[in-house]
């Protein structure tokens, strides 16, 4: 990396700013709960006080999961949208354990103040209070959607599918919403309470509606892509060039990707996540894609001129995060798309490691070879069976990966490819105790 490169470099990492600013906010509000809960006074049924602080901490929570998942960019950029959904996922889990403790905690507490028993406390909350009804069902729906993305149904679930059953979770949190104006003590303890909760639920609010809804639509009114050119690189796989209006102005980098809608009459409602296969030049966005389902599969179909609504750019697997003069780009098949358009972003010297089952397999290597004879950097195409990608197998295992690239501990490393293969050099990465900060992979998981 050049000297001027070094000199910009922000004294504090882009991912650990934007983390511990995320922390700070939640840590922050978390702290804010509690004294306003405090300064509203406490019930005199110590089950009752634990069910509405609970109660609050949920509330919390579910504003916290929608900033989450507002692909807003700055932490999008600096986190990246897989860990950003990783901790959704915890934080969806938090939300149904704290609701679950809020409703057990008040429905024991006034059964044992009104000296009925639990069941019927239930039925005649629901009954006579306004707001139980909707925020029993908001618990419905909380539990049906956390089935939907458990590890077992997730798999057997299309993406279409889990994402339509994920988006009914907005509706649980309208309605969580509503439930505390009704009966929350929060909004009638004090003024001061009252303008925190308000605050809180419209500034998640406008974050989801300026990432999910605002941006997108003015990004893509602004470029209005269409399809100028279909290459089928292998058989089974192909790149898509687009172009546009002012791309020059869009803030994509090389190895981020964009999610997808071709507008067709039988595509424009699937959305897949692509990444750039070639760095952004301000005159054309390109994608390479292997054929491994219906949607990647139909994309060698389309036509000149069709229109492309793009959501994006994501992703935080860009040198933004290098910290090192030099690179080790490490792909396995068809996870050499993003590293293709890092090679021609990256600075320093650099080795590209790319695995694949067959010399056949490795598609856009002609433009790796040259990209790699332009820059002075080193391409090893290493081939055979998919068992030697273990963690010490004799492609990827941290002997062989040490011996290949023997200053490894002095570059950054970047990771993409199947999750097998990924997993497997991390592991090598960590034996070799390549720095932490170093490594960077992005897996390209989806929060709805």
């Amino acid at each position: 990396m050049t000297q001027t490169a070094e000199a910009t470099r922000p004294a504090i990492r882009p991912r650990i700013a934007a983390k511990s600013g995320l922390f700070l906010l939640l840590g922050a509000n978390v702290a804010a709960v509690t004294t306003l809960f405090a300064q509203a006074g406490l019930s005199d049924d110590v089950l009752i006080s634990i069910g509405r602080l609970a109660g609050l901490y949920g509330a919390l929570a579910m504003a916290f999961q929608l900033l989450l998942v507002a692909r807003l960019p700055w932490l999008d950029r600096r986190i990246g949208m897989d860990r950003l959904t990783t901790w959704h996922r915890w934080t969806g889990f938090t939300i149904l354990w704290t609701l679950l403790a809020h409703l057990v905690f008040i429905v024991f507490g006034y059964a044992e103040v009104e000296h009925h028993g639990v069941v019927d406390e239930l039925v005649d909350m629901a009954n006579q209070l306004e707001g139980i009804l909707r925020a029993l069902v908001a618990f419905a729906v909380i539990l049906i959607v956390g089935a939907a993305s458990a590890k077992f149904a997730r798999r057997r679930l299309a993406y279409e599918t889990w994402h339509f059953i994920h988006l009914y979770t907005y509706a649980a949190v309208f309605l969580a919403f509503t439930h505390q104006i009704a009966l929350g003590t929060s909004f009638a303890g004090s003024p001061m309470a009252k303008s925190y909760w308000w605050t809180l639920w419209l500034g998640a609010g406008a974050a989801v509606l300026a990432g999910r809804v605002l941006l997108p639509l003015w990004r893509n009114l602004r470029h209005r892509l269409r399809v100028t050119a279909v290459v089928s690189e292998a058989p089974d796989v192909v790149s898509v060039y687009m172009s546009g209006k002012h791309l020059d102005r869009m803030p994509a980098r090389a190895g981020q990707f964009f999610l997808w809608r071709f507008l067709t009459k039988d595509r424009w409602y699937q959305a897949n996540p692509f990444s750039l296969s070639a760095a952004p030049d301000g005159r054309t966005l390109r994608l390479t894609a292997k054929a491994l389902g219906d949607a990647s599969a139909s994309l060698r179909n389309l036509r000149i001129g069709t229109r492309v609504f793009a959501e994006g750019p994501y992703g935080a697997f860009t040198t933004i995060h290098q910290q090192r003069p030099d690179a080790l780009l490490v792909a396995g098949g068809v996870g050499i798309t993003p590293i293709r358009a890092l090679l021609e972003d990256i600075q320093g010297h650099v080795v590209v490691l790319y695995r694949v089952r067959t010399q056949a397999d490795a598609v856009l290597l002609p433009e790796l070879n040259q990209l790699a004879k332009t820059r002075g950097a080193m391409v090893s195409v290493l081939t055979g069976p998919d068992q030697a990608v273990g963690p010490r197998g004799t492609m990827l295992g941290p002997a062989n990966l040490h011996m290949m690239v023997p200053d490894v501990h002095e570059r950054d490393v970047f990771v993409c490819g199947p999750p097998g293969m990924t997993s497997a050099v991390l592991r090598s990465l960590r034996e070799l105790r390549v720095p932490k900060a170093q490594v960077h992979a992005e897996r390209f998981s989806l929060a709805a």
